[in-house]
């Protein structure tokens, strides 16, 4: 039942844009977000909250942009090379940052994440401070399309990697590595007297939040054709833990939903208000108090009450 509901769910944001073309960047960078909440929500298996996960969204979009500028423009290299990018990063502040836990962990994160911050706005002459790098159009498997087809390209690929990624994330969490993230947040100390590394098994959950990070970070960086400091701001990160709270980290679809519900919410509230932040807030609020499992918490309750 759920692959049904998962596969009829990707065939109607394939066929959105098509009925409404504005949809289309909206979409894509809700996707882009989806990822990086994604990494958010793996980390909250273990009952970590990361306030510093911008980092590696940011991380990986300057990444795409410095191998633009060094001469690289094919697609699928520029977007492998800077996830790893943002998982480089990820391995070599996780190593100690996994150490901690509680709001020992939320605040260093945030922390690093701002100094990260800093170095890319006043870094003028490496990054382009607040003026940010372009991230020109590349070539999709040998071809240079003109901006608004390379858009399209965009979206459909990005929805083809929300599916790949997800089924990857759900084997993962499945797997014996995902359970044990689980028990971190249960019972930690028992994992140790079993002689289970638990600093290992956090390190190898953190490296991969943040390629999932920096994946968001890549997609967002081709989507909007320009990387900013803002990329690595703390309410960015803020942002992505409230997308995945939404969500509900019961299940992967969830920091999609929480996404894509967020960034649809933000685009029909402009339109009425310029006070949107108003209907926003308010909205979050019903679905915090009256969804404590997420949106995607709602559908999977529907799914066991059926059978």
């Amino acid at each position: 039942m759920r692959t049904i509901f998962a596969t009829l769910a990707v065939l109607i944001l394939a066929v959105l844009p098509v009925a409404a073309p504005w949809l289309q960047f909206v979409l894509t960078l809700a996707i882009a977000k989806g990822f990086a909440a994604l990494g958010v929500a793996v980390l909250l298996r273990a009952g970590l909250i990361s306030i510093g996960h911008a980092m590696f969204f940011a991380a990986s979009a300057y990444g795409v942009a410095f191998l633009a500028r060094a001469g690289i423009h094919d697609f699928g290299l520029l977007l492998i090379l800077s996830v790893l990018a943002g998982a480089l990063v990820g391995a070599v502040a996780g190593s100690f940052l996994v150490r901690y836990r509680a709001i020992f962990f939320a605040m260093l994160n945030l922390a690093v994440s701002m100094v990260f911050y800093a170095l890319c706005a006043k870094l003028y002459s490496v990054t382009g401070g607040t003026d940010g790098m372009p991230v020109p159009v590349p070539a999709v498997f040998g071809i240079v399309f003109a901006e608004p087809v390379f858009k399209n390209v965009l979206f459909y690929l990005s929805l083809g990697l929300m599916v790949l990624v997800g089924v990857s994330v759900q084997r993962y969490l499945n797997s014996p590595l995902g359970h044990a993230l689980s028990a971190v947040h249960t019972n930690e100390i028992r994992l140790e007297y079993l002689g289970i590394p638990v600093w290992a098994v956090l390190l190898i959950a953190y490296v991969i939040s943040a390629a999932l990070a920096g994946l968001g970070g890549a997609i967002a960086g081709f989507a909007i054709g320009r990387v900013v400091p803002d990329f690595a701001f703390w309410t960015a990160s803020g942002h992505l833990v409230l997308i995945a709270v939404l969500g509900g980290i019961g299940g992967v679809p969830g920091a999609f939903i929480g996404a894509l519900f967020l960034e649809l919410l933000h685009s029909a509230a402009v339109t009425v208000t310029d006070s949107w932040n108003l209907i926003v807030g308010i909205t979050l609020i019903v679905v915090i108090m009256f969804m404590p499992q997420g949106v995607y918490g709602l559908f999977a309750r529907r799914e066991v009450s059926s059978l």
